[in-house]
């Protein structure tokens, strides 16, 4: 079952007996897991009927105890095993004929990171219950977020708005959800939330000043993007972090480049890789200043400058000497 058929059937008010929810996106998971509680148990009755184990400290026993307990003053009872890939052997073993025939008044749901689907216990579950994974959002599904999450927070944000936080932030919804609440919040009486409003809200951040960087270099201003690079370091920022942002901008420039060089109108450059006609033009201009044997050249030492920061690099030294290479083409 996908996260959005998911999502549906818990709307229609199908509980399922069993499932497990996992994957990389932790923050969706996390989610899910509070939507189907808040339908799943009556909120007033949760200390009589809901239950939490770990999987890497629980037996199978305790959770099939649990779960085989009738709820009390209720229909229905929860338990929860988080990190439940974690759970061993014996204790899958344990679980199996709970799985092929669990209990009609309890939910029982299990999350985690990954799984093994061709475990006989997952293969199982699969039969009797429901399996759900959370991918991770990629970068262009991500405005669409968080558009839905603006909206789901009591307030609409513009799409160049949305574009510009993608940007900022990108590809953590945890922090993104954490910037939209303040955001609403700022926005106070406005209709929706602008560029502006995020422009302000986000001008002190690191994400902001990793976002200048992107531009800055894009720009091939030397001076500031070593301000840039400066005052992201002054802020603690790690090597990572500083790359990622670097990568995620010079990637979408070295598409619209091939583009370009395809005689692709510009129009069209932006509905095909869907980007908004507030930030089409500065990204064009950008494109023009690289040529794509020299984005070629920036990936390789992308690459290089991010292996060197983790086997014993300077990380300010590698990417001032990255900065300085991407501004004059002085590799």
């Amino acid at each position: 079952m996908t996260s959005q058929e998911f999502e549906i059937s818990l709307k229609k008010g199908s509980i399922p007996t069993v499932c497990f929810l996992y994957g990389e996106e932790q923050f969706l998971v996390e989610r899910a897991v509070n939507t189907l509680l808040k339908i799943a148990i009556d909120p007033s009755l949760k200390d009589f009927n809901f239950n939490v184990f770990f999987g890497n400290e629980s037996k199978g026993v305790d959770i099939i105890d649990s779960a085989q307990t009738l709820p009390m003053f209720s229909e229905r009872r929860a338990v929860l095993v988080k990190r439940a890939e974690q759970l061993k052997a014996d204790a899958l073993e344990t679980m199996l004929p709970y799985i092929q025939n669990p209990a009609p008044g309890t939910c029982l749901l299990l999350t985690g990171t990954k799984i093994d689907q061709r475990k006989k216990f997952f293969l199982e579950l699969k039969k009797h219950g429901v399996i759900v994974e959370y991918k991770r959002l990629y970068d262009n599904k991500l405005s669409g977020f968080i558009q839905s999450e603006s909206v789901a927070q009591g307030k609409p944000i513009e799409t160049a708005a949305a574009e510009l936080l993608s940007a900022l932030i990108g590809n953590n919804l945890q922090e993104l959800s954490s910037q939209i609440e303040k955001l609403v919040v700022y926005a106070g009486p406005k209709q929706r939330i602008t560029v502006d409003d995020v422009r302000v809200m986000a001008s002190n951040s690191k994400a902001f000043t990793a976002f200048e960087l992107a531009k800055f270099l894009g720009m091939r201003d030397v001076p500031n993007s070593i301000r840039s690079l400066d005052a992201l370091f002054l802020n603690g920022e790690e090597a990572p972090m500083i790359l990622g942002a670097m990568a995620r901008h010079f990637r979408q420039l070295w598409r619209v480049r091939e583009l370009l060089d395809k005689k692709i109108s510009q129009a069209d450059i932006g509905r095909d890789l869907s980007i908004n006609s507030f930030f089409l033009g500065e990204i064009v201009m950008q494109s023009n200043n690289f040529p794509r044997r020299e984005m070629k050249r920036i990936f390789e030492e992308l690459y290089r400058c991010d292996v060197s920061s983790k086997t014993g690099g300077q990380p300010y030294t590698l990417l001032h000497g990255l900065s300085m290479g991407i501004c004059t083409g002085g590799w």
